[in-house]
């Protein structure tokens, strides 16, 4: 079991990493589209989200504190998901369409943060393949 759920922590964060880069390496495209969606303070908020996005995926790929990353990672998405893929605010059918595709990927994977988040907590040491407990315990 402890190889399978490296291989899904694995492939879990590569699209927080990616994300992370374009938030930090492409900051002001990210920022203009930030502005486009109505995010105050954009530029702030595309580097913290980057931040969050960078330390959550670390965190959770290295089993560095992985309950905490897979924490941020959730506290990433929500917002996200309400802020940037409002679909309910979109008049043209296809861009409808679009966010909410998206609003509904980011609320899986916030869903599935949790649900990381609590195998974590849940399983403690027991999970092995993590470079530290993690912070949170849950029975």
């Amino acid at each position: 079991m402890d190889v399978l759920v490296l291989i899904g922590r694995i492939l879990f964060v590569i699209l927080f990493l990616g994300s992370a880069m374009n938030h930090l390496g492409k900051t002001a495209a990210m920022v203009g589209y930030a502005k486009s969606r109505g995010v105050p303070f954009a530029r702030p908020a595309t580097l913290v989200t980057g931040v969050m996005l960078l330390v959550g995926g670390l965190s959770v790929l290295f089993g560095v504190w992985a309950d905490l990353g897979a924490l941020i990672l959730f506290f990433f998405l929500v917002p996200t998901a309400v802020l940037m893929h409002a679909f309910w605010r979109e008049t043209e059918a296809g861009a409808r369409q679009s966010e909410m595709l998206h609003f509904m990927k980011d609320l899986a994977l916030g869903g599935a943060s949790l649900m990381l988040f609590a195998l974590i907590a849940h399983a403690g040491d027991d999970l092995g393949l993590m470079i530290t407990a993690p912070l949170f315990t849950i029975n």
